[in-house]
């Protein structure tokens, strides 16, 4: 592989490649935002409020790191806990429970992009309506526990496989997630084939996965990684990408040839950086892998919780870029749209908030400075900290940004709780 493919692939160029945007953003050079600096303490106070009303004064140790298995227990209902609860008395251990946990996470994860402001899911049995992530958590595992991702429908165990991937129709989804004309959802089709992809990589890949092509099968994988019961994040990643760079839809950026995922020019890096590096043709590449990075978050968490296994190099994940971390800038006034900018977004939206593709140089530009900011940020909220807590990035995620993200975005926009800039999503990035 091309040393700047490989480059562009890794986590250390996302930040390594915001951090130059943020240089633009200081030099006042930025193409779509305009930066207010002296608001940044009003984000880190509203987001260390927003810690502290929940888990102070005492439990900030109980923060969970940024995970998928909180969506599953939405309402306060132990799903997880119950299904491994289910499983240990149906027989099986804790490396099989992991497993599962790996198969259902994956799945669910890799489905969660966007889901509009209108699709909601109705949980079986309760009648509890769930929308966004949460919704898409648990439509997912009820899909998962019908077997609706194995091709090994006989043993009624609730697996994941690579033929049942390979095999899965948009129809099964839109049955699955309660699609309708009047539930719409964005992005069915791209999710499903998004699905069907990750099954044939996932067959490609028998040294890791096994000739059924299983994910949970990463777990046996990492474990043989392993030194003292500790998981290097950087092999982890590596694995993840070499498995889900080939089922990224095609129209994504290439460099000569070779899909590079999650990773978008930008205007800004190529004034910055382009004529410093007029032979790298990588220079203004913008790399986020925002889904395979959330997936390594909840994937993470599994391995510890159940196995006991301790991580290393956790801290060169990013924060995500998307747009509840991006959102929290821009409400609270970080962030504002140049005029230019503005007024094409509310000319493509014709509404009160504007609209861009996500390949558009507006969101990638939008993106690299959430990641940038954010690495700001948090510095700022543990210097706000009572006196021996530390939280990692993972849980200032977690309890702190996006779940600001998420409530200033419901007290500005009431009826819709959309991000104050809008994103039209196939399904397959955010």
């Amino acid at each position: 592989m091309d040393s700047q493919v490989k480059y562009l692939l890794s986590l250390r160029a996302i930040r390594d490649r915001a951090k130059i945007v943020w240089e633009a953003a200081q030099a006042g050079n930025l193409s779509h935002f305009d930066i207010h600096e002296d608001r940044f303490d009003d984000v880190a106070d509203y987001v260390t409020s927003v810690i502290q009303r929940d888990f102070g004064p005492d439990k900030f140790d109980t923060i969970p790191p940024h995970g998928r298995w909180q969506h599953f227990e939405v309402s306060n209902v132990p799903r997880i806990g119950n299904l491994i609860q289910h499983w240990k008395v149906a027989g099986s251990d804790e490396l099989e429970i992991t497993r599962r946990l790996i198969d259902l996470f994956f799945v669910s994860v890799i489905l969660d992009a966007g889901a509009g402001d209108s699709w909601r899911y109705i949980e079986p049995g309760t009648g509890r309506k769930y929308e966004r992530s949460e919704g898409i958590a648990v439509a997912s595992l009820y899909m998962f526990e019908s077997l609706a991702f194995t091709a090994s429908k006989e043993d009624c165990i609730p697996v994941v496989d690579g033929k049942g991937l390979e095999q899965l129709t948009t129809e099964d989804l839109t049955t699955g997630f309660q699609v309708t004309d009047q539930n719409p959802m964005l992005g069915v089709e791209p999710r499903a084939a998004l699905l069907r992809s990750l099954g044939t990589s996932l067959l490609a890949h028998p040294d890791i996965f096994g000739s059924d092509g299983r994910p949970g099968r990463l777990v046996d994988h990492m474990i043989k990684t392993s030194k003292d019961s500790k998981i290097d994040v950087l092999i982890f990643w590596d694995v993840l990408q070499s498995l889900l760079i080939p089922i990224w839809p095609k129209d994504r950026t290439t460099i000569g040839g070779h899909p590079i995922g999650d990773a978008w020019p930008l205007s800004t890096l190529h004034k910055q950086e382009g004529a410093r590096n007029s032979a790298d043709l990588t220079a203004a590449i913008q790399p986020f892998h925002k889904l395979t990075q959330w997936l390594t978050y909840s994937l993470m968490v599994p391995f510890k919780r159940v196995l006991g296994m301790e991580w290393i190099n956790a801290e060169s994940l990013t924060a995500l870029a998307e747009y509840r971390n991006g959102g929290l800038f821009v409400d609270l006034g970080v962030l504002s749209l140049k005029k230019e900018a503005l007024e094409r977004g509310l000319e493509a939206s014709g509404g009160d908030l504007p609209i861009f593709d996500a390949g558009d140089d507006v969101i990638v530009e939008w993106r690299a400075l959430t990641i940038a900011l954010l690495d700001i940020v948090y510095g700022m909220i543990l210097s706000r900290m009572e006196k021996g807590v530390h939280l990692t990035m993972a849980q200032v995620l977690e309890a702190g940004t996006w779940k600001s993200g998420r409530e200033i975005a419901a007290q500005r926009r009431p009826k819709t709780k959309s991000s104050p800039i809008l994103i039209k999503s196939d399904g397959t990035v955010f």
